[in-house]
């Protein structure tokens, strides 16, 4: 099994015995307010999801990313982890202190050892990691939101959040353990946001014939307006795991994060995480974490040629589709038939079935994830 990203597993949670008290610290300490996403953000690098960072970046580790891709000691990482404060926030907050962060219900969930304030620029941020200023990309309009400071340093987590989809969590040393304990030496990550159709079952089969193991890690949390519900994502794959894939092959674990639509540079992001869980090859489709027309299609794939030492092995998918006349689910290197034969795998009408109340033709879904997307009564994030 590959080591994780830069050699060791971080581990920022602090042991039982010291969680009490840090709790008492937090509420004398000065205080630090956090979104839900940013909440996640300090689990993933506690418990090294997010290997080797140990914490928000310090500026010359944040210069080094947006610009170079990479951290200072040259180590490929391609989208800044920050946290942001406004002066207001930080008015009685100084290098070399410790704060308390609190999450959206006014928890404590962490210590951070304040290493450095420093401004950024907003415009700069948007364009290096999106590759765009336009406020319609989800992503730069909540680059555009944040506050006016960023705060690098360590931090400890008090506690882990609970929520439900507890059952479906799993730590990358948890997953480690458990691709040993399968006899698992190859193991292929798949991200997903969405429910799955029958090309991405083709995808998934595809590759995992290529190695031991099939880790499908949806990502939960933060999306557009549009995507598919968190709980309808996972009853789909349930549906499909339950029917249609060999329990023995395949592991499943949500990554809880949000999903920030940068595209190439999230790409990489997206594998090194998995490469974090204990992965050995990690799959890019088309328009890879894209969001409307900002990205070259294959743009998400070809950004891993600048990363030779990335230490994980991508597998880039092209366009795929359902042929009437193959009847099966091919892509345009191995189907000789003309578009007329072709399906192709449409979020688009796809939705438009569900509103309508209308079944997805079998070509595109499996008739049992069909039925769990059918009983939900509203499946999509408004």
């Amino acid at each position: 099994m590959l080591p994780p990203h830069g050699g060791t597993l971080v581990d920022r949670i602090l042991p039982a015995e010291r969680q009490e008290q840090a709790l008492e610290e937090a509420s004398r300490l000065p205080q630090l307010h956090v979104s839900d996403d940013l909440a996640k953000d300090i689990e993933n690098i506690a418990f090294g999801a997010f290997s080797p960072l140990e914490g928000f970046l310090c500026q010359s580790e944040y210069e080094s990313v947006l610009h170079q891709k990479r951290l200072s000691n040259d180590l490929p990482w391609t989208l800044p982890i920050v946290l942001d404060a406004s002066k207001e926030d930080l008015k009685n907050v100084k290098a070399g202190d410790t704060v308390a962060i609190l999450d959206p219900l006014r928890e404590p969930v962490a210590l951070l050892e304040v290493e450095e304030i420093f401004p950024y620029k907003k415009e700069e941020l948007a364009q290096e990691v999106f590759g765009t200023t336009d406020p319609a990309h989800p992503g730069v309009a909540k680059t555009y939101a944040m506050k006016d400071c960023l705060v690098g340093g360590k931090i400890s987590l008090i506690r882990m959040s609970f929520d439900e989809f507890q059952k479906y969590r799993l730590s990358p040393i948890e997953t480690r353990v458990l691709f040993k304990e399968k006899g698992w030496r190859t193991i292929v990550g798949f991200q997903t946001r969405n429910i799955p159709h029958i090309g991405h079952e083709y995808v998934q089969k595809t590759a995992l014939t290529f190695v031991d193991g099939l880790f499908i890690n949806p990502v939960i949390g933060k999306k557009k307006s549009g995507d598919f519900k968190d709980e309808v994502i996972l009853a789909a794959y349930e549906a499909l795991l339950r029917h249609y894939y060999l329990r023995d092959r395949t592991v499943m674990a949500v990554l809880r994060t949000e999903m920030r639509y940068a595209g190439p540079r999230e790409a990489i992001f997206h594998a090194i995480v998995r490469k974090n869980f204990g992965c050995t090859h990690f799959v890019v489709g088309r328009d890879h974490a894209g969001v409307g027309k900002y990205y070259p299609p294959y743009a998400a794939q070809e950004i891993f040629d600048e990363f030779p030492d990335l230490g994980i092995v991508p597998l880039p998918f092209k366009s795929f589709f359902y042929c009437r006349k193959c009847e099966t689910v091919v892509n345009e290197k191995i189907c000789p038939h003309d578009s007329t034969q072709r399906v192709d795998f449409s979020g688009t009408d796809l939705r438009a079935k569900l509103i309508k109340g209308e079944p997805p033709p079998k070509e595109l879904v499996r008739p049992e994830v069909a039925e769990v997307l059918l009983r939900s009564k509203d499946p999509f994030v408004e």
